[in-house]
């Protein structure tokens, strides 16, 4: 797009705009969200990211769609009460009826 435009830009300076800018995008776009059906399945797995293994909670609905998720560093309590005080922060129309592993 910046091409077409006459513009050059790099690609870490894009980077440093998804950095910056994907946290607050997504703040802003949550209110915006559907509710999901009734119950929910929290998921948890360990993956690579640019060498570094780091864990991945996610919280996924019935139809298999992602609800909510979490990327942290370290496995332990404060990362799961982290994640759960997130997923459940939201509007009571999204809080999920149940919870499964």
């Amino acid at each position: 797009m910046f091409l077409e435009r006459g513009f050059e830009v790099d690609h870490s300076t894009i980077n440093r705009w998804v950095l910056t800018y994907a946290p607050l995008m997504e703040k802003r776009l949550r209110r915006f969200r559907k509710p999901h059906c009734g119950s929910v399945r929290i998921d948890e797995t360990y993956v690579s990211i640019k060498g570094q293994w780091r864990y991945l909670y996610r919280a996924i609905d019935k139809p298999g769609d992602t609800v909510d998720f979490l990327l942290t560093a370290k496995r332990d309590l404060n990362a799961a009460k982290r994640f759960f005080l997130k997923f459940l922060s939201d509007a009571l129309l999204l809080s999920p009826g149940k919870i499964g592993r």
